[in-house]
């Protein structure tokens, strides 16, 4: 049968989905290229030499009926790749303004479920000749590594095209099958559930030096996550759902971060986070409200991909540090984020999160979806805003010749949680893309603080010594 089951952890993006209707759970990145732009038939010229080498972009999402296995990846016989491609013009004159806008627009539209679970947008007038390429894709299909990853196949590593030919697989679409014939495996799947149970036991008994650390890091780290789940205190960053969504970038230099990571023996993250801190330091005093040290916590999510681990799919688990809003001084509160971090990262939290992404594969999945259902209709208030970051290309990439010049993400909000960042770099160079829901009116205090942050601690403004 042509249909390949999904993991629980992709699973759970749909699920997420389906419990918040406000809530699109779609990832995206902003190309920005040199112009002139492309035509809408070059563009679909161009993908179709590349879409047949990314096996999900030709796939659809089939649910199983009742619930009794995850979704499965079927082909869909009714491909047609123009369906998939959005070409749209930027009002004058065309600036990060009307490009934040519509990106907010595109994101706070949920993708067709009946077809492959991907769309570009190809965007001109943009001011100084330039065009950009919005990557909308499902967060059930690609992770953030993921989908950047994908550029190296979208794109050129030179301005004379790819270099060598592009393999183009033979592709004729498998039979869609059933929903019978989907209940009937996935009833197979429920009855043999424990034989694959007994066989990760007796993996575990074969190997009990590697069985005893998973199981300890397990213990400790998903004590430390559940204590992250704890609510902290109240403030006006987090609050109801709603659909439509704000936008907005933050521009730095990559060796200027780099500059203080060796300096103060921090990582990139590190001091991004120190940043993000000092902009929600100040969103909150603008706002009127006390800074307090267990006032934001975020999600950070970690890539755990292996060395030859495919493009598909997800592969993350997560931090929940305490961001230091309470520290007034640059230096110090760089000091108290690195604190933080190591702190998460010693107490194996992230190791926890991937080994019960592991367990939940030998769990019933009616039972992996209603937990996850009920856990996103449960208001919480313990994550305030999560915090990504993904490491871009390193190297120059080219679309048809014209220069990839930067790349803004974006990532989606959920629950209760009112803002997101998103962190990337490109070439020497690094963006945030802050999303907002559309109740942050004052979503330019955060990015103004966030941009007057990072010369500070690159040692252009003043900043005073961490404090070991």
């Amino acid at each position: 049968m042509s249909a390949v089951p999904m993991t629980p952890l992709d699973a759970a993006f749909l699920e997420l989905e389906d419990a918040e209707p406000e809530v699109s759970m779609a990832i995206a990145s902003v190309a920005v290229f040199a112009g002139p732009p492309p035509g809408f038939d070059a563009v679909a010229e161009h993908l179709a030499g590349r879409v047949p080498l990314i096996r999900r972009y030709r796939q659809k999402v089939r649910r199983v009926p009742l619930d009794l296995g995850p979704p499965v990846w079927v082909d869909d016989p009714a491909f047609d790749l123009r369906r998939h491609l959005v070409h749209v013009a930027l009002p004058a004159p065309g600036g990060d303004a009307e490009l934040g806008d519509l990106v907010a627009r595109v994101m706070a539209t949920r993708l067709d479920r009946d077809r492959p679970l991907w769309r570009y947008w190809v965007v001109d007038g943009l001011a100084e000749e330039r065009w950009a390429l919005i990557s909308q894709v499902h967060h059930c299909m690609v992770d953030g590594v993921s989908g950047t990853d994908l550029y190296g196949i979208v794109l050129d590593p030179g301005p004379d095209g790819p270099g060598p030919a592009l393999p183009t697989p033979d592709h004729s679409p498998g039979v869609e099958p059933s929903s019978a014939a989907l209940v009937a495996r996935a009833a197979r799947d429920l009855v043999a559930m424990p034989v694959g149970i007994a066989r990760g036991v007796g993996t575990l008994l074969a190997r009990p030096r590697e069985g005893g650390r998973r199981v300890a890091a397990l213990v400790r780290g998903g004590g430390a996550l559940v204590a992250g789940l704890r609510p902290g205190g109240t403030s006006s960053l987090t609050g109801p759902r709603h659909r439509p969504r704000r936008y907005a970038v933050v521009r730095g230099r990559l060796d200027d971060v780099r500059a203080v990571r060796r300096r103060y023996g921090a990582t990139v993250n590190d001091v991004v986070l120190s940043a993000v801190t000092a902009g929600f330091r100040a969103l909150l005093l603008a706002r009127g409200e006390e800074p307090a040290p267990d006032l934001v916590r975020t999600l950070v999510p970690v890539s755990v991909r292996a060395p030859g681990d495919g493009p598909d799919g997800n592969r993350v688990s997560l931090l929940l540090p305490r961001l230091p809003v309470h520290v007034a001084d640059p230096g110090e509160r760089l000091a108290a984020t690195v604190a933080e971090l190591t702190a998460c990262k010693a107490s194996h939290e992230a190791e926890a999160g991937a080994v019960l992404a592991e367990a939940a594969r030998l769990e019933p999945y009616p039972l992996v979806a209603r937990t996850v259902r009920w856990a996103s209709r449960t208001d919480q208030r313990a994550v305030v805003t999560v915090a990504t970051d993904v490491p871009g290309p390193r190297q120059t990439l080219y679309y048809d010749g014209r220069e990839l010049l930067e790349l803004l993400p974006y990532v989606p909000i959920g629950s209760t949680a009112q803002i997101g960042i998103s962190i990337m770099t490109y070439r020497g160079a690094l963006a945030l893309g802050l999303t907002a829901d559309e109740s942050v009116d004052d979503l330019d205090v955060l990015r103004e603080a966030i941009a007057a942050e990072l010369p500070v601690l690159a040692g252009t403004g003043p900043v005073s010594a961490p404090r070991s």
